[in-house]
């Protein structure tokens, strides 16, 4: 059986003080959502220890948006995988449409990033997606299969059965253009038929997490397609109340 999961993308959003009342937001709710969603949240770096701190013993999970490429050393600026586990960190999101967009990430950065996620037992959410040109190009299928070959392919199986996968279709994100749940699981679907290729029958047991605008108006459509496993949440991880209405969904 498949994880089903809901992860709350923060981005660069909430102080310390906003995190940690968002944080016992979601964790005075997560009762109300069923114990077979896995809810996990990413607030920024500033304010991960504060958070653990706050949904201790609730049944909420809490991830990092990014980790360094090295493990330490004169790299000003840079947060390592050691840095995160050791906080209490149980995921790390990876290869972000924006960290690829905005910060030029490649396969070849993310290699180094997921060898050190599992060096330090952080679990991975690695993303892929299209961009509008991609898309409009008919190339939606090649990419999101590069992402995955370049990367996910170079897995061990045990690092694979650890290993959650994000689709975001960036081109339905903040162009007023959607991602219908028909499309949604088209996609879902062939990303799995891609991993089957290389792990066979342990890519049945991947979650494969829709990021592409979800929110608790769609969220029950989308989480119904078989390929889809849950979402990753960006605007409306910073509602507490949408975010569990996210979550019950399933």
């Amino acid at each position: 059986m498949r994880k089903n999961i809901v992860a709350g993308n923060w981005k660069m959003n909430t102080l310390p003080k906003e995190g940690v009342e968002l944080a016992n937001g979601v964790a005075e709710g997560r009762k109300e959502v069923c114990d077979c969603v896995e809810i996990i949240v990413c607030p920024p770096y500033t304010h991960i220890a504060q958070v653990i701190e706050a949904v201790e013993g609730k049944n909420v999970k809490v991830g990092a948006q990014d980790c360094a490429t090295e493990v330490k050393g004169a790299y000003t600026g840079e947060v390592s995988a050691e840095m995160i586990a050791a906080l209490g960190c149980e995921y790390v999101i990876l290869g972000h449409s924006e960290r690829r967009q905005y910060y030029g990430e490649t396969s070849e950065t993310l290699n180094k990033k997921m060898a050190r996620a599992f060096e330090f037992g952080l679990k991975p959410i690695y993303c892929v997606g299209e961009n509008l040109e991609e898309r409009e190009a008919g190339r939606h299928f090649e990419v999101c299969k590069q992402q995955i070959e370049e990367v996910v392919f170079n897995l061990t199986e045990e690092q694979f059965a650890n290993t959650v996968i994000a689709y975001e279709p960036v081109w339905a994100i903040g162009t007023g253009k959607t991602a219908t749940a028909g499309q949604a699981e088209e996609i879902h679907a062939y990303i799995r038929e891609v991993l089957r290729s290389k792990f066979g029958a342990k890519a049945e047991e991947c979650s494969i997490l829709y990021g592409g605008s979800c929110k608790p108006s769609n969220a029950q459509e989308i989480f119904s397609k078989p390929n889809v496993d849950g979402g990753l949440i960006g605007g409306a991880a910073l509602k507490a109340e949408d975010f569990l209405a996210i979550g019950k969904a399933f």
